[in-house]
C-alpha cells in the first residue's frame, strides 16, 4: 500500500511537485484529507492554507471520499450541439452515480461524452447513456 510519505518521496526532486503529489494522494486515498494535506505543507515548506487553496480549486481534488462513482459529462459546446443537454435528465436522475459537469474532454468530434474513472465514452445518446449508467 501507498503512503504519503511514499508518494512525496517520489516526487522529491520535482520542480513545482504539489499538483502531481496531491493527484497521487488523490489516486491512492481517493481523497486529500487533512493530515494529508498537513504534512504535504510542512514537507513543501507551504503553509497548510496554500496546500488546501489549491485542493480546494481543483474539482477534480476532494477533501472527503466519494462513496459512488463519478460520471463527468461534458457539458462543453461541442457536445452541446451533439445533443448531450437530452441525457442530462437521465443522468441527474441517477442517484448512486455522482455527476459531475465538465467542460471539454477533447472529444468533440464524437460527442456527446463522458468520462468514468479513466475510461471515456463517446457518441452517446439515450440508449448508450442508459447502458453506461447501468454498468456503472
Amino acid at each position: 500500500m501507498t503512503s504519503i510519505d511514499d508518494i512525496l518521496i517520489e516526487h522529491h526532486d520535482q520542480e513545482g511537485p504539489l499538483l502531481p503529489i496531491l493527484h497521487d494522494v488523490q489516486k491512492a486515498f481517493g481523497h486529500v484529507s487533512e493530515d494529508a494535506m498537513r504534512q504535504i505543507a510542512e514537507t513543501l515548506n507551504l503553509t497548510r492554507a496554500e496546500v488546501y487553496g489549491v485542493v480546494s480549486f481543483y474539482h477534480d481534488l476532494r477533501m472527503e471520499v466519494e462513496t459512488r462513482p463519478v460520471l463527468k459529462l461534458c457539458r462543453s459546446e461541442a457536445c452541446k450541439a451533439r445533443g448531450v443537454e437530452a441525457l442530462v435528465p437521465l443522468a441527474e436522475s441517477q442517484s448512486r452515480v455522482k455527476v459531475e459537469t465538465v467542460y471539454c474532454l477533447g472529444l468533440c468530434s464524437v460527442g456527446p461524452a463522458a468520462m468514468v474513472g479513466d475510461q471515456v465514452h463517446a457518441r452517446l445518446n439515450q440508449d448508450r447513456f442508459s447502458a453506461l449508467m447501468a454498468a456503472i
